[in-house]
């Protein structure tokens, strides 16, 4: 194996490690940034107020998505042991 390959195998798992991960990270940013909002309006301080939406609608996106993202690192894993041959030169 060559430089040139270790690190486009590196540089396809990153992205897709990017991939997979950015929409749940989005959900949470998203619930987050809402639920302050609302607590700056409200003037509620209470702190699990922010976290107990966060984990449901972050457990919800895995659900939704989880089937997607399963797919993704399956189809990635397999292309990479596919082409296990041409690894071992």
């Amino acid at each position: 194996m060559t430089v040139g390959e270790v690190t486009q195998i590196t540089s396809q798992a990153l992205y897709l490690v990017i991939k997979v991960s950015a929409p749940i990270l989005l959900i949470s940013l998203a619930v987050g940034l809402i639920v302050s909002i609302f607590q700056t309006v409200t003037s509620i301080q209470e702190q699990t107020l922010t976290f107990v939406p966060k984990v449901i609608l972050t457990f919800l996106g895995i659900i939704v998505l989880g089937n997607w993202m399963a797919t993704s690192i399956t189809e990635y894993m397999t292309k990479l042991w596919s082409d296990f041959s041409l690894y071992i030169r």
